[in-house]
């Protein structure tokens, strides 16, 4: 009976308890002691032009952010392309293994790609923009580190610097030529950066030593083209 009256006297006073604490008024909360973010008045800025958003301009004619020639260049009388665009295949059959080539490019989720080749002077100028989805990796980038490490080929001789501004760009420039059995030796200088999802490439060769300025010049103008 004791035992019986105890656990029946908490659970009135459980129950009572909870009477009393319902009929009373809420206690109001302490106030935050974070203060009031003050809001920013006026409008938001406005959107930006197709000129100056760069994805726009991006998602538009690849073509048109190549960069254009100089006055007395020439065209190159076996041109790879007619009208500037560069074909899946194309590029995959620039390699020595084209299957690998098509494999890779299609993990890099390959969008598209444009070129443009010239002559001026004794000197073949190329320059070519390769445009990835870059939404599950950042193929452009990857792309740009892969061509600089078999670019740079630690030769002392190799002048070497980087595309002002554009944080991974580099310039090459040989001092030694590239001799094959049968054909003139021919003298190199090559450059890469990326912006967004687009790897720029420029490639000059010469049977006279490229002009360093020259070389840099190319790589910074085709650069600005992409911004």
């Amino acid at each position: 009976m004791i035992a019986c009256a105890a656990v029946l006297g908490v659970v009135a006073g459980t129950c009572t308890g909870y009477v009393i604490q319902a009929g009373r008024a809420p206690d109001p909360l302490p106030p935050l002691n974070q203060p009031a973010m003050a809001q920013a008045g006026g409008k938001g800025p406005a959107p930006l032009s197709a000129a100056r958003d760069r994805q726009v301009r991006m998602d538009g004619d690849l073509r048109k952010l190549l960069l254009n020639r100089p006055k007395g260049a020439t065209s190159l009388p076996k041109a790879r392309t007619s009208d500037r665009w560069v074909s899946f295949i194309d590029i995959a059959e620039r390699y020595n293994r084209p299957q690998d080539a098509f494999t890779d490019l299609v993990d890099a989720q390959f969008r598209r790609a444009a070129i443009d080749q010239w002559r001026e002077g004794g000197t073949m100028v190329s320059v070519s923009l390769t445009q990835y989805r870059d939404e599950e990796i950042v193929a452009s980038a990857d792309a740009v580190v892969n061509h600089q490490s078999r670019a740079d080929d630690s030769d002392p001789t190799t002048y070497s610097r980087d595309i002002p501004g554009s944080g991974n760009g580099m310039v090459y420039v040989y001092a030694q030529p590239d001799r094959e059995p049968g054909y003139v030796p021919l003298y190199q200088a090559r450059a890469f950066a990326s912006r967004g999802d687009t790897m720029m490439e420029v490639y000059l060769v010469s049977p006279r030593p490229i002009d360093k300025k020259r070389a840099a010049q190319v790589a910074r103008q085709q650069w600005e083209r992409l911004g």
